[in-house]
């Protein structure tokens, strides 16, 4: 367990001003608003903010404020990938470990704004000590230079990682893939969890002839999970068949990589029709540039080949906690959800929200932490 910070050549820095100043923009789109993608007159006046007002070395000093520390994990297998993690303790005793996941495109640039609120609350007894390690191939962690690193294998990695830092007895949360790493880290060390909190859980649909009854909200929702499969997975359709040739666009062009995941934070926030209605622009090129530095477009990426279509849906026995916020991308019916986390205890359906809880909606998403570890500690 190393310490590490984070310390960007200003070469770096440079090199990416250059890049957005000679990029090539295509026409404008033949439809309006964001029904193409992206709209050509927002891309290109946050990539002018990007390259002449955003100041990285802000963001640089808000990650080596909290401690960071590099180890090296296997997760089961032959080969080790090095994982860059915040570990944030709290000063009060009998703090509840508490690791948190991210996805993709996500990074721990999303739980910056809550750290300081789970580790020192108002009550000492809600307090945790925070584990936020960034994914395999994603942020300052290393990359996997051989396939199988998958969201099983990863959950192996958080399990390894957590009894290295001494914690025999933690709590996890996630969304996105973390949301599945989570789960699965409740089917492989499930001796170790006080219990799981998830904002994306997922779940098999029960057999035809199960006969359960849906409510109009849930059968809204299944019906919004059809279009959103029928026109929003271009994105995970590419990654998870074509990674690499996706990868030689995103590291080599910044207003590429930049669109790929800015795109989502309108998609997949209840953000009223502009994402920096609910996330600071500032929040939005943090995230950014924890791929764009790092050179992470194709690593991420591979996560999707690794684990899409090999997605297992085990039973889930430990303590469960949901939080189902209105604009999450999936929102499966809690009857289904029951079947796989069978010892469901939280469920919490807050009123606005969607799919980066802790980016949109900080001070709810702490409460829901709060409120459903508090009888678990």
């Amino acid at each position: 367990m190393r310490e590490f910070r984070v310390q960007i050549p200003e070469a770096d820095l440079q090199d990416l001003r250059g890049r957005l100043a000679r990029t090539r923009w295509p026409e404008p789109a033949t439809a309006p608003g964001w029904t193409q993608g992206v709209p050509l007159d927002y891309a290109r006046e946050l990539c002018d903010y990007w390259a002449h007002e955003y100041d990285w070395r802000r963001c640089e000093a808000e990650l080596n404020a909290l401690p960071q520390f590099r180890t090296g994990l296997d997760g089961g297998g032959d080969d080790t990938v090095e994982v860059h993690l915040i570990h944030a303790r709290s000063r009060h005793p009998g703090a509840l470990p508490l690791l948190l996941s991210h996805g993709w495109p996500g990074s721990v640039v999303e739980f910056l704004d809550v750290i300081e609120a789970l580790t020192d609350p108002p009550d000492p007894r809600d307090a945790f000590h925070v584990v936020a390690p960034s994914l395999p191939g994603y942020g300052f962690s290393g990359k996997p230079t051989v396939p199988g690193w998958g969201v099983e294998r990863i959950a192996t990695a958080w399990a390894q990682l957590m009894d290295r830092l001494g914690y025999d007895r933690y709590g996890a949360q996630g969304g996105d893939w973390g949301s599945m790493i989570t789960s699965a880290l409740g089917t492989g060390a499930p001796q170790n969890l006080v219990g799981i909190h998830l904002t994306m859980p997922l779940a098999a649909p029960p057999p035809e002839t199960d006969g359960v009854q849906l409510t109009e909200s849930e059968h809204a929702a299944l019906a919004a999970r059809k279009t959103f499969q029928k026109v929003g997975t271009g994105y995970s359709s590419e990654q998870s068949t074509r990674p690499q040739t996706l990868g030689y666009g995103l590291l080599d062009s910044p207003s590429g990589q930049c669109m790929w995941i800015v795109e989502k934070f309108w998609d997949w926030t209840d953000c009223a029709g502009h994402p920096e209605n609910v996330i600071p622009r500032d929040r939005l090129l943090d995230n950014v540039m924890l791929y764009w530095l790092p050179g992470t477009g194709a690593s991420s990426a591979r996560l999707y080949w690794e684990s899409y279509k090999r997605r297992r849906m085990d039973e889930v026995t430990v303590p469960t906690g949901v939080t189902l916020f209105p604009q999450e991308l999936i929102r499966l019916p809690r009857q289904w959800i029951e079947r796989r986390f069978t010892d469901l205890r939280h469920w919490s359906e807050p009123e606005t929200g969607g799919h980066f809880a802790s980016l949109e909606q900080p001070d709810v998403f702490v409460y829901e932490l709060r409120t459903f570890f508090r009888p678990l500690r």
